[in-house]
């Protein structure tokens, strides 16, 4: 595709050559039966006519002075006759004009052509541009799926001045990603939770459309407010909600923004006694939550998507811990313990999900 693609511009500028070549010099050059163009030839002047004795065709005659004998005359059309043939003064006026014309034609022409040139050159540029695009996307994809955290954070950070948003949340993801393992440094997971944040911000500014750019503009969000104190994170709780309801609302089947939204509610079902007062304080209604509406997410999520996320079933283990229904809890902790490890998350799930079990 992308050969076609680039190719296509040169191609175009090439058949548009005979044509421009044939309207500069007067006569198409379409091969060597062509017959010469009317501007070839002046107003009144002698068709075509098959040429004698293999010579050129005659264009006019004209009568030599002082004598009644006819000679050949390359006709008034062309310029620079070696025959230095006797033009009228209307004619010569005809000829200057037929060629300027001529001229302003093929300038015309040339002009046309040097623009068309540039719209494909242009074109060509666009088509390969968002060809990269997808193909960085198609490899950030493939790294994500394959557990590659930090090749690629690698791999999208070079593309961190994209007006791509598609682009754009990925990196936020990356970064976000990779301030979670544990090798990173805390400095550096500060560094990553800020630069993630305003990655997704600009995601959001290229397309506000898009369902993922607001999903992790909202997780990222709630990771800076971890270093900004209890206030800004109660205060950013409001607009993180409005995101993942409008992250679900262009994509009711992503299960993760669904999770997501069980998680927020979970989060602040269980609010310890002394943020809900700062919260009373700070707000006139401060944000709340049941287990039951967490619960009721984390089904959704599920129906999506069966099995998407460790910490899915692993919250889903949780929330029915809190609603003192063990047996449901064992179910959903169990399978949280078996899920595969793919990622250090999926490990971390695993052992939390394990002393659940055995404090059950």
């Amino acid at each position: 595709m992308r050969g076609s693609a680039l190719s296509a511009g040169p191609a175009r500028s090439h058949l548009l050559l005979p044509w421009w070549t044939a309207l500069s010099d007067g006569r198409y050059r379409g091969g060597a039966d062509a017959a010469p163009s009317p501007l070839s030839r002046p107003p009144g002047a002698a068709p075509w006519a098959a040429p004698e004795g293999g010579g050129a065709g005659l264009a006019g005659a004209r009568r030599e002075r002082g004598t009644g004998r006819r000679r050949r005359c390359c006709g008034p059309a062309v310029l620079g006759c070696p025959q230095r043939c006797p033009q009228p003064a209307g004619e010569r006026r005809e000829e200057v004009l037929r060629k300027s014309l001529r001229r302003g034609v093929a300038l015309s022409t040339g002009s046309f052509v040097l623009c068309e040139a540039l719209r494909l050159i242009s074109g060509s540029a666009e088509v390969h541009a968002s060809f990269k695009v997808a193909e960085v996307i198609e490899q950030a994809d493939y790294l994500y799926g394959s557990g590659e955290t930090e090749k690629l954070y690698q791999l999208l950070v070079q593309h961190k001045n994209s007006e791509d948003a598609e682009l754009l949340w990925r990196l936020a993801r990356a970064s976000r990603d990779l301030a979670q393992l544990s090798i990173t440094s805390a400095e550096e997971k500060r560094q990553l939770a800020y630069d993630s944040l305003e990655y997704a911000k600009r995601a959001l500014e290229k397309n506000e459309a898009n369902s993922a750019a607001h999903k992790w503009y909202a997780i990222c969000l709630s990771d800076v407010g971890d270093y900004e104190g209890i206030k800004v994170k109660i205060g950013n709780a409001f607009v993180i909600k409005e995101h993942f309801e409008r992250a679900i609302e262009l994509n009711p089947k992503d299960a993760t923004s669904v999770h997501l939204m069980g998680v927020w509610c979970y989060s602040f079902a269980e609010l310890p006694w002394y943020q809900r007062k700062i919260a009373a304080m700070l707000f006139a209604t401060p944000p709340t939550s049941t287990y039951e509406e967490a619960l009721r997410y984390f089904h959704m999520a599920e129906e999506a998507d069966p099995n998407f996320y460790s910490k899915n079933l692993l919250f889903l283990g949780k929330t029915y811990l809190k609603l003192n229904n063990k047996k449901m809890a064992l179910l959903w902790l169990s399978k949280a313990k078996e899920y595969p490890a793919h990622t250090e998350e999926d490990k971390q799930v695993q052992k939390e999900a394990l002393e659940l079990l055995n404090s059950i």
